[in-house]
């Protein structure tokens, strides 16, 4: 079975495009989902986001929230501003934010491959959010989340992808955050054969992010294949939607830490416990470090460099190597008796796209007591994680630019 095949997507028309695009389903509130579609009956949100269209207070999870999202999905086909594209096609998907450009792959990948651990996880999965997907998927009848997805970068690869994106694009809409979005369309037999020839050539792909998506099409395709008495392997069920990046290209950013107390220390023995295994000085200003080992506190009104002793730095541990690990390891657990990032209502986390100003700001604010800027995790620091088949620790990596819901979907039947 191929790695990645192309398919026949569905999509905006050109014309409807600008208002069909809108953020990934998980990274707004409802009420902020509410107030970006106000008014655009065509946001992709009416579908990712369904509720909104349902009484304030509706459980996200009702049944009636999937069944709106399948009519709302229907609604858009039916009046012509999503439509499928005739035949399977692969699709170059450019991202542009500020100086920063990506240019990946839309294909679905073997959801065999996946079972088969030659696309790689990092991360564990929760229960509910998996069977969230499940019943996204299965109500829809259709994959509309793209997994993100990367390649060890190989030149011959990523300039046959840039190449592509020398013709005008067929869809091209930049977002209200300044992102831009450009999709070509690859029809061409010849070409549809060598890019798929050049990724079944790849030793493995590794998850960015979408861990609860593959794992919920993995769940849809065993559902549909015990249920399937003519089952081939052909289906689309078989086939997850996903945007593949050469690893090079994509960009993390930091994904910083605050807590609510410090365990009970006042600031001078909280700051004399944590030079046990850092060396603290104060800074003048906001610190974003640049290497690994370094860490930027801040405590009200004052920002610090942590520095960790090179000593306490695992060598041959890809997990407890990284500097969220050894936040954790050697200060988080040991002084502050934060343990669980998962549960423990003590720590919050902030993405680096919010910068280190609101690190300041819930400190100031008195909401926090400390904060804690880090370095972003490399990707290939990731990609090591998931080849010794090991878990990263919770809230590890942050990517940006995100990728747009509804630019293509992939409909399972």
């Amino acid at each position: 079975m191929p790695l990645i095949k192309p398919f026949p997507g569905l999509r905006p028309t050109a014309d409807s495009a600008a208002e069909v695009l809108a953020p990934p389903y998980d990274v707004l509130s409802e009420a902020e989902a509410r107030d970006r579609a106000e008014g655009r009956p065509w946001s992709f949100l009416h579908v990712s986001r369904a509720e909104i269209d349902l009484p304030p207070g509706t459980d996200p999870h009702d049944p009636a929230v999937y069944a709106k999202a399948a009519e709302n999905l229907e609604r858009m086909r039916a009046e012509g501003v999503l439509q499928q594209d005739p035949a399977p096609c692969y699709y170059i998907y450019r991202l542009v934010m500020g100086d920063h450009t990506q240019v990946g792959l839309v294909a679905v990948v073997s959801v065999a491959a996946y079972e088969h651990n030659r696309v790689r996880k990092h991360e564990f999965t929760r229960p509910d959010k998996e069977d969230d997907r499940v019943r996204q998927i299965d109500a829809l009848d259709a994959q509309t989340g793209p997994v993100l997805l990367a390649y060890h970068s190989d030149p011959g690869v990523d300039s046959l992808l840039a190449v592509q994106t020398e013709a005008e694009p067929e869809l091209d809409v930049t977002a209200d955050d300044g992102v831009r979005h450009s999709l070509w369309v690859v029809r061409d037999p010849g070409l549809i054969t060598e890019i798929g020839q050049r990724f079944d050539a790849m030793p493995a792909l590794y998850i960015a992010d979408g861990h609860h998506r593959s794992a919920a099409a993995a769940r849809v395709a065993a559902m549909r294949r015990q249920a399937n008495p003519a089952h081939t392997g052909e289906e689309p069920y078989n086939y997850f939607l996903s945007v593949i990046f050469p690893h090079a290209q994509m960009k993390i950013l930091d994904y910083n830490r605050v807590v609510r107390d410090l365990n009970g220390l006042a600031p001078e023995r909280f700051l004399e416990r944590i030079a046990q295994s850092f060396e603290v000085e104060p800074a003048e200003g906001p610190v974003r470090p640049v290497r690994t080992g370094e860490f930027g506190l801040y405590l009200p009104g004052q920002w610090y460099r942590l520095r960790i002793d090179p000593g306490l730095i695992p060598q041959d541990d890809p997990v407890r190597s990284l500097d969220v690990s050894l936040l954790s390891d050697r200060l988080l657990g040991p002084v502050l008796d934060i343990t669980d990032l998962r549960r423990d209502r003590r720590i919050d986390f902030v993405g680096g796209i919010r910068g280190l100003e609101e690190l300041a700001r819930r400190v100031d604010s008195g909401e926090m007591a400390a904060a804690f800027s880090l370095c972003p995790t490399p990707m290939e620091a990731l990609m090591a994680v998931a080849e010794a088949g090991e878990v990263m620790p919770p809230k590890s990596t942050w990517f940006e630019p995100k990728l747009a819901d509804g630019l293509v979907s992939h409909l399972l039947r």
